[in-house]
């Protein structure tokens, strides 16, 4: 899965890409379009607390990718290479300014809602002028032979467009499976999930200010909407936390009254935006965490381990992630009874310890 960065220029966005996967960008960006492409670990507590248990040879957290593009805009999305860049992610991330720093140059009064409408207006015009063009074409063919599947497409296209014209994201549009497998080719930017990223300023009151950050800027309504979300981090001490070691960083947060980082629930919440969830697997030789859609039945999640595993499934041991812990070890679970067998059609739930029985 992959969530694109987006933002107006002088937002903090490529410092904020930087930091999150620890990027090497030394070498200036030759072309302001160039994208770059990074991996942010998943933090998770509790396979953390799974491998202190299992003292394993290796520990695999789930990653995110993220693809930092240039400042957006109307001009940026007219070009095909910048377009294609973002057409290609799973979600967007848009880093919206809300610090005040005179050094950083910044086009009128810092306005969250003002910049986070503006980007939205541009990536629904984006997407207008693409259904436009395809109407065209599908009414131009319609000419030449009439096809059942065509008409559905037009109608689906004209419903799309006229949501558009409400200024309205495609992301809020009512659609069927077969309509949303219909728009699967277009990529339409405003129809995928999107998190607004708040970057505040630095305070003695930071802890209160991330928590209250939402609703001062005025973006709870807008970030409620269908496949929306909003965080807030403070792109500075973010930055000063980076450099730290885990003591010193748990140290310096709690100067701040937090207990963790906003890049770790930025992360997270990235996660839970793309409609995902993590399973678990331990062992002596390997504690790792698998990445699966929401409402995953246990034969597939065991697809995502290998597709022998699926092919092959017989039952999945499973145990929530805490009983496990209680426990101590496996064999005291399944003394307890907490550890049981579970066929193929169980919905695979966020924090499951899994160990799949299999006739391969």
């Amino acid at each position: 899965m992959k969530t694109g960065i987006i933002g107006l220029p002088q937002v903090g966005k490529t410092s904020l890409f930087r930091i999150l996967t620890k990027a090497d960008l030394s070498a200036s960006r030759g072309n302001p379009r160039e994208a770059h492409v990074g991996v942010a670990k998943v933090p998770d507590e509790r396979l953390d607390r799974l491998a202190a248990l299992f003292n394993p040879k290796k520990l695999t957290h789930t990653a995110v990718d993220y693809l930092d593009v240039g400042a957006i805009g109307q001009e940026a999305l007219k070009e095909s290479s910048y377009l294609g860049y973002l057409r290609n992610v799973d979600a967007l991330a848009h880093v919206v300014r809300a610090f005040e720093e005179e050094s950083i140059p910044h086009v009128g009064s810092i306005d969250p809602l003002r910049d986070v409408k503006n980007v939205e207006f541009d990536l629904m015009v984006s997407d207008l002028g693409q259904i436009e063009k395809r109407l065209e074409r599908v009414g131009k063919d319609l000419k030449k032979m009439r096809s059942a599947e065509l008409e559905k497409e037009a109608e689906l296209l004209e419903r799309a467009k006229a949501h558009l014209e409400q200024e309205r994201p495609l992301r809020e549009l009512e659609m069927t499976v077969e309509d949303k497998k219909r728009f699967r080719g277009f990529m339409f930017l405003s129809e995928k999930p999107i998190l607004y990223v708040l970057n505040i300023g630095e305070s003695t009151q930071l802890g209160d200010n991330l928590n209250g950050a939402i609703p001062k800027y005025r973006l709870s309504e807008i970030a409620s909407r269908t496949q929306a979300g909003a965080t807030a981090i403070c792109g500075k001490v973010e930055a000063e936390l980076s450099e730290m070691t885990d003591a010193d960083a748990e140290e310096f947060l709690a100067s701040y009254g937090l207990r963790e980082s906003g890049l770790r629930r930025l992360v997270r919440t990235t996660y839970e935006l793309l409609g995902l969830i993590s399973f678990f697997t331990v062992g002596e030789d390997e504690c790792r965490a698998w990445t699966i859609p929401r409402h995953t039945r246990a034969v597939e999640a065991a697809g995502a381990i290998h597709s022998d595993l699926e092919k092959h499934f017989i039952r999945a041991e499973t145990i929530r992630w805490d009983q496990l812990l209680d426990a101590g070890s496996e064999a005291n679970a399944r003394g307890r009874g907490t550890l049981r067998l579970e066929g193929k059609d169980y919905i695979v739930e966020d924090g499951d310890v899994l160990h799949i029985r299999h006739s391969g």
